[in-house]
């Protein structure tokens, strides 16, 4: 029998590139969801029966105990970018992440990659900052031969940021944190350095991940504009105009239970004042042996759809070469 990885968290972003390579890679995965109904999409990635979604939350002592019952390895790549209900940054990046190691140092299970991310630090005014930071402490105290991954941005064919970004409408692009630098990395880069995780290629540790270039968020929405053939003027908005903006949409947000929900929240404001890249002497990549794939060899792909005539624009730009030529 080949060996089982649960993936908590398995069906998001991340989470169903480290399910593909690893079904590739003749893992058995089960992917532990809160909606096994809307995690059909993992089923193809290996032969019948090898991949399944199987319901768990990971804010219930009971339900993570049972979704890992047997599994050589774990990866929790569950994580939020807002709370919403009963799944605060706490519960979820603190607390729920400290539980899924805690159970699988009990359980015996012999290697665990915890997906975190730059700028994780307990001390953090942000609160997604400080719960991530929150969340590393407790996976190393439970489980000190963890893995634990600090991806910058993340960018790839279902990403909520670049994808976000160029469905804007109208001839002017707004930003907060304008001059802020990220260091977008691929999320199949990450899934890769999940993977020498899970097979014990990876020393313990905390490994940053960010891709071969730094930019500013203005210097990375020109360069998507770029790839969709659009012109907008993008606009840098002072912090303080975007603390306003996300307090008011918090505050819509709670006063309509949840089903408004704005485009920036009051913490991710905060999170924007500093600069998403690797640090100074971080480990990385390169103590990986991956080398990580650039922007532009991968917006084109699936950011074409945002160009003035979809996949069509590059036909009718080979045919006014031709008639210049």
């Amino acid at each position: 029998m080949s060996k089982l990885v649960t993936i908590f968290g398995g069906s998001g972003f991340v989470g169903r590139y480290i399910a593909r390579r690893l079904a590739k890679e003749g893992w058995r995965v089960r992917v532990a969801v809160r909606r096994p109904n809307e995690a059909m999409h993992v089923k193809p990635y290996g032969t019948p029966g090898q991949v399944e979604p199987v319901l768990c939350n990971i804010r219930d002592e009971a339900s993570v105990a049972s979704v890992m019952t047997g599994s050589d390895a774990v990866v929790n790549c569950v994580g939020i970018l807002a709370e919403a209900g009963k799944n605060g940054f706490d519960s979820v990046q603190a607390e729920g992440a400290g539980r899924v190691a805690r159970i699988a140092a009990e359980q015996d299970v012999k290697t665990f990659v915890h997906l975190s991310a730059i700028g994780a630090d307990a001390t953090r005014s942000s609160a997604y900052a400080r719960t991530k930071g929150a969340g590393e402490a407790a996976v190393q105290a439970a489980f000190p031969s963890a893995v634990i991954l600090r991806p910058s941005i993340i960018f790839g064919a279902e990403d909520d940021f670049f994808n976000r970004f160029a469905g804007m409408f109208g001839p002017v692009l707004p930003l907060v944190g304008g001059n802020t630098v990220f260091q977008p990395v691929y999320v199949d880069d990450v899934a890769r350095a999940a993977v020498l995780g899970v097979e014990g290629k990876a020393p313990a540790g905390i490994y940053e991940l960010g891709g071969p270039d730094a930019k500013s968020m203005k210097g990375l929405m020109k360069d998507m504009l770029t790839v969709i053939r659009r012109r907008k003027l993008v606009i840098n908005l002072p912090f303080f105009a975007g603390s306003l903006m996300g307090w008011s949409f918090d505050l819509v947000k709670k006063l309509s239970f949840g089903l408004i929900k704005g485009p920036i929240t009051a913490d991710q404001v905060k999170l924007l004042r500093q600069d998403n890249v690797v640090s100074e002497g971080a480990k990385g990549f390169a103590d990986l042996d991956i080398t990580p794939v650039a922007m532009e060899a991968v917006l084109p792909d699936y950011l074409w759809r945002f160009r003035p005539s979809g996949q069509y624009l590059a036909i009718k730009e080979s045919a006014k070469n031709l008639r210049h030529g």
